[in-house]
């Protein structure tokens, strides 16, 4: 799973979010390190609807404009989940060998 995919999800994990919400919860989330653009971001949102990993929650009007929301689904929390463990090991082997090679902040890690 790429990052900005592993970060939407994360962003959605918690409840419904709109396009404008998602790419300030996704700059939250990985610390300024993620700007998605607009058509990134709705190219992803389009692909993971289509993969079952979200879904639109509602659509509002405001001020003139619709508003999408999209949600989580139990196939996206299952894959986020995966995920999510799949990159606690990686990390976890990664500060275990730099513990052995003595790095500083691997010890907090």
């Amino acid at each position: 799973m790429r990052e900005p995919t592993f970060l939407i999800l994360t962003a959605l994990a918690p409840g419904a979010l709109h396009g404008y919400g998602l790419m300030q919860e996704v700059g939250e989330l990985s610390h300024g390190e993620v700007a998605l653009g607009a058509g990134t971001l709705y190219g992803a949102l389009d692909r993971l609807a289509e993969q079952g990993l979200i879904a639109v929650d509602r659509e509002e009007a405001v001020d003139g404009r619709l508003r999408r929301y999209y949600r989580l689904t139990d196939d996206g929390a299952a894959a986020l989940a995966a995920e999510a463990e799949r990159l606690r090991r990686h990390a976890s082997a990664a500060v275990t060998r730099l513990r052995r090679r003595g790095y500083p902040s691997a010890a907090t890690a």
